[in-house]
């Protein structure tokens, strides 16, 4: 499958830029609204992405930036690729944060989860039996929904370039039975096969270890090809609310969690057979 460029990171790009040539300007944002005749809330929320850029509004801001006819062609596609939709607007009721736009376009994935297999890598029975769980007044045709939006995820594996991954997974999410012992032994079955992929990296973080970097929960890193354009973005998924994180300090610090989940983690090779193992004492 071919790389499609994803929305949701030509948007980020977008409003990056924007902030880029007002600081060239050495304008603020409050000086910028004066000229235009705007709120300063107006500026600010174009660069944080609260507000969709309109066609004309971005066309006066490149007028007000000095920008280049090269900047202004570049700015323009970007404009025009941001409104396109992905793939995951048909399930915009089931999938309603930004996640998935983030990660349709990452060349590296790092994932730390403490309670689930991770959604690339879990099979249909082991998401049917997580969806009925999390939404017990949900009908049928809710459940199927919500199963096929997380299944859709899986297009990123098929990509001509899929992203590296690399998976921390803690025991618990292992021995946890989820919808019966043969959904987890298929489960396990798929994370040994999944190890075996050149792109792929699964590593299980046994009780043994003891206390870790990550006892707060479950993160993931998104990594890009170009880090200039796209930096790295860290995401934090509690279940209730969902929070993605861009400032620098705030991605290193969960690349060392990561980094130290790592070292504290059995191999991949141990790993694959700690599942095997696991598996055999499925109950049934």
């Amino acid at each position: 499958m071919a790389q499609v460029p994803s929305p949701t990171i030509r948007a980020r790009r977008l409003r990056r830029e924007l902030r880029r040539l007002r600081d060239r300007t050495g304008l603020t944002a409050e000086e910028v609204a004066n000229q235009l005749g705007w709120h300063r809330t107006k500026v600010i929320r174009f660069e944080l992405g609260h507000s969709r850029v309109m066609a004309k509004d971005l066309q006066v801001l490149l007028d007000l930036y000095g920008a280049t006819a090269e900047e202004r062609e570049s700015l323009t596609a970007l404009h025009r690729q941001a409104r396109q939709k992905g793939w995951w607007s048909a399930y915009g009721d089931v999938l309603p944060d930004d996640y998935v736009g983030f990660e349709a376009e990452a060349t590296s994935i790092s994932t730390f989860e403490s309670l689930y297999v991770p959604g690339l890598l879990q099979t249909e029975e082991y998401v049917r039996a997580i969806v009925r769980a999390g939404r017990s007044t949900a009908d049928q045709d809710e459940i199927d929904r919500r199963v096929a939006a997380r299944l859709a995820r899986k297009v990123l594996l098929s990509k001509d370039e899929p992203p590296r991954l690399w998976i921390v997974i803690d025991e618990a999410a292992i021995r946890r039975v989820v919808g019966g012992p043969e959904v987890m032994r298929a489960q396990a079955a798929r994370l040994i096969e999944a190890n075996e992929l050149p792109t792929v990296e699964v590593q299980i973080l046994p009780f043994s270890a003891g206390a870790h970097a990550a006892m707060g929960g479950p993160f993931a890193l998104l990594d890009y090809v170009d880090p200039a354009l796209d930096p790295t973005v860290a995401y934090i998924d509690n279940d209730c609310s969902t929070l993605l994180l861009e400032e620098e300090r705030h991605v290193a610090r969960y690349r060392l969690m990561f980094d130290h989940l790592r070292a504290k983690a059995l191999d991949p090779d141990e790993s694959a057979a700690f599942l095997s193992r696991v598996a055999d004492d499925y109950p049934g």
